[in-house]
């Protein structure tokens, strides 16, 4: 596997992720190569991103009425093909957490174990009025940091 700028040791990046949820490839998802059009591994990211956040339960934050976590940057290297049917694990772990923001990675492994998707994306928590970044609160950042 190549070398992956936001990954430093892969065996010590990768025994640091617990939370994962499943997916199978649906046909849609693929392209006429047969293989998973390279846009859906954004959705997958997505749909492991927000049922992390519900597990560590952000969503229910106090301050969640004025603040709010949005998508900054998102970042995803493909290792090996993925095709229609495929049973994938796709796991979701936070990495830093500043300020403002978080930094979260993902890994996905096929139905043999290995790594097809890694990827790594910035949310930034913003205030749902003005739109400017807000500071993550002392909850959110435990919450985070337990689950």
């Amino acid at each position: 596997m190549r070398n992956i700028p936001y990954i430093e040791s892969m065996e010590d990046w990768q025994s640091g992720f617990s939370f994962h949820i499943p997916v199978k490839v649906r046909f849609s998802e693929t392209d006429m190569f047969g293989h998973v059009n390279n846009v859906s591994p954004f959705i997958y990211f997505e749909e492991a991103r927000i049922e992390f956040m519900k597990s560590t339960g952000l969503f229910d934050d106090k301050n969640s009425s004025t603040g709010m976590p949005i998508v900054a940057d998102l970042q995803c290297d493909y290792h090996k093909q993925i095709y229609f049917d495929d049973n994938l694990k796709v796991y979701v772990k936070v990495d830093h957490i500043g300020k403002t923001s978080l930094d979260i990675h993902y890994m996905a492994l096929n139905q043999n174990g290995e790594i097809c998707l890694t990827g790594r994306g910035r949310m930034v928590y913003i205030d749902k009025e003005s739109g400017k970044p807000v500071p993550l609160s002392e909850s959110i950042k435990e919450k985070l940091l337990t689950t």
